[in-house]
């Protein structure tokens, strides 16, 4: 039984640095294709730096490490409050309550970038559709390996 949740552990941290980097990695895309006006770099470097290395790709890159690494946090919490719910529906409404969770946090967080409010259409529905796929790629993955660990007989 111990060896059993070691190995959905190992795996939700895993999936929690993929999911991070993977979507970290579409939302520069999808800011370099203009489809969301902020790029990822203004709300995690820019905030807190203006250092000239955070407008080139490193700054990107460091991002998308941190939010990798953050996206593990993101990943135990939902394996412990969610783990048991295996639906793909419980991972959309966790990408959706993490959006409103970021929305809220910019804000009254970021001074140097305007409220979601003030955002295009386009780019609150791209950020929305990012955090939708992210909270279903972490939802279900998680889900569905504690349900092949632990229901399924081998």
């Amino acid at each position: 039984m111990q060896n059993k949740q070691r190995k959905v552990l190992i795996r939700t941290l895993i999936t929690g640095v993929i999911g991070g980097w993977l979507w970290s990695l579409f939302a520069s895309v999808l800011y370099y294709f203009n489809f969301i006006e902020v790029n990822i770099k203004s709300y995690l470097l820019r905030s807190w730096t203006v250092a000239s290395w955070t407008s080139t790709w490193k700054g990107t890159l460091v991002v998308i490490i941190i939010l990798s690494f953050l996206s593990i946090f993101i990943g135990f919490i939902y394996y412990f409050i969610f783990r048991k719910i295996n639906s793909i529906w419980m991972g959309v409404m966790y990408g959706v309550v993490l959006w409103g969770i970021f929305a809220l946090m910019t804000q009254y967080s970021f001074s140097n970038i305007k409220p979601l409010t003030d955002f295009n259409k386009e780019s609150i529905t791209s950020s929305l559709c990012i955090f939708i796929l992210y909270g279903t790629f972490i939802g279900y993955a998680i889900s569905f390996d504690y349900y092949e660990t632990y229901t399924l007989k081998n």
